[in-house]
């Protein structure tokens, strides 16, 4: 996992995101606060130009962000379970069919 610091001015020049709107991720826990004043710890990179994008495109609510983030976070997880048991039972297909043995992933 990679962790970002940014200030609230490296947001606004990168993302468009107001201060307004960072203590608004703030409050809600989309965000985490660094220790410095003005500066936020962004957990995963890609979740801050998301929530700018939802932010501006579709005007929804930082409740509505952290559903939609957790929505698809649970997705992420679902697909790498997903390809995991495809392959496990494409493996499963080979060893039946002579294919060789079967290693546990």
């Amino acid at each position: 996992m990679h962790v970002l610091t940014l200030t609230f001015q490296e947001c606004s020049a990168r993302y468009g995101l107001a201060p307004a709107a960072l203590h608004e991720f703030l409050q809600a826990g989309l965000l985490r606060p660094a220790p410095a004043p003005e500066t936020v710890i962004v957990d995963e990179p890609d979740d801050l130009p998301r929530l700018a994008r939802l932010h501006h495109e579709l005007g929804l609510a930082p409740e509505a962000l952290d559903i939609i983030l957790a929505m698809r976070q649970r997705l992420v997880r679902l697909q790498a379970n997903l390809a995991r048991e495809t392959a496990r039972a494409r493996q499963l297909e080979n060893f039946l069919l002579g294919g060789g043995e079967v290693l546990e992933v």
